[in-house]
């Protein structure tokens, strides 16, 4: 990799020319300016976006933190994210911090310390001190706080909908898989769930989960059928736990739909590929990133935007592990 020094020597000037080039300061002759630019390309040199920030005080870093990049749902959200900074010329650090505080904060500090001007967080824990005591704009996605910028979907509205479709396709014996309990967008596909069950005044059980987590969604589906033989329709928590239901149940022998039907709620790629496919929820992941994005540049640039609180919508997507009404 290329160096200052050697863009320098290659166009036959000073270092302090380059970096008045690189940096926009200071008045360097057209020609001179060409000669620099033409040695960038020809060497194909980068400059030390950490060290240039520094410089002019102000850089073009975001910080990006998700709580599980082995959930397909997180990395779609931040493609939303890195095309439309990338857009904008903004670069993203990502840190992964496995729905682990200590971590999350480790991150967080890595984020100031490599100077970033914003920060976009999907964090299980948005309400506490290490945000509020950031002294540059933070954006929560996936995830809401009170009176605070974040990019969201209606849960509670998708939950109602998972509920209104397991129930006009048969299901009576219906087991909610709650999701984690500090998380509110877990909790509001939950109680928009058992608004409509307990509207038409149907049963249900109740599976209690602390994660979205690859690792424990396989317990809890076994925990659904031990504990709820009778179940014969299951609202998840996201498609992972869905996905995880759906192979027990037929290590079970049971018939999908027939003897039981299941709704996630997400619809990461897997899902439709799945046999039989996925019926589940579809939260926009790319749009929310992409709108959690230009939300974040508003603020940066002190645009003060209207809606600082976006919820966006979510869709049935019907696929085979529902019966056809």
């Amino acid at each position: 990799m290329a160096t200052i020094k050697e863009v320098a020597k290659h166009a036959g000037v000073s270092v302090a020319t380059v970096s008045r080039v690189l940096n926009e300061i200071g008045y360097v002759h057209e020609d001179t300016r060409k000669k620099v630019e033409a040695a960038i390309r020809e060497l194909n040199y980068t400059p030390n976006e950490v060290a240039r920030s520094l410089y002019k005080r102000k850089s073009r870093l975001i910080g990006l933190l998700l709580p599980d990049i082995t959930n397909p749902f997180f990395p779609e959200l931040a493609r939303g994210v890195e095309d439309e900074m990338h857009k904008h010329d903004f670069r993203i650090i990502i840190g992964n911090s496995d729905e682990n505080t200590n971590k999350e904060k480790e991150y967080i500090q890595t984020f100031i310390q490599n100077n970033v001007v914003g920060v976009i967080a999907s964090t299980n824990y948005p309400d506490t001190d290490t945000y509020r005591k950031l002294d540059i704009p933070v954006v929560f996605l996936d995830r809401t706080a009170d009176n605070r910028p974040s990019v969201y979907s209606d849960g509670r509205e998708g939950g109602r909908m998972a509920a209104h479709e397991i129930v006009t396709r048969g299901s009576r014996q219906i087991t909610i898989i709650q999701g984690p309990k500090h998380i509110r967008p877990a909790q509001d596909r939950y109680q928009g769930a058992i608004d409509v069950l307990r509207d038409q005044g149907i049963a249900y059980n109740v599976v209690q989960t602390s994660s979205y987590s690859f690792t424990e969604a396989g317990n809890w589906a076994q925990e659904l059928f031990e504990q709820f033989p009778d179940t014969d329709g299951v609202i998840a928590s996201n498609d992972i736990v869905a996905t995880a239901v759906l192979h027990e149940a037929l290590r079970l022998g049971k018939k999908v739909p027939d003897d039981v039907q299941i709704i996630g709620f997400d619809d990461i790629p897997l899902s439709s590929l799945l046999t039989p496919s996925l019926t589940t929820i579809r939260q926009p992941a790319y749009d929310m990133g992409s709108t959690a994005a230009g939300l974040l540049i508003r603020l940066i640039d002190n645009q003060n935007p209207d809606q600082k609180t976006i919820q966006m919508p979510v869709t049935f997507t019907e696929r085979d592990t529902t019966r056809k009404v």
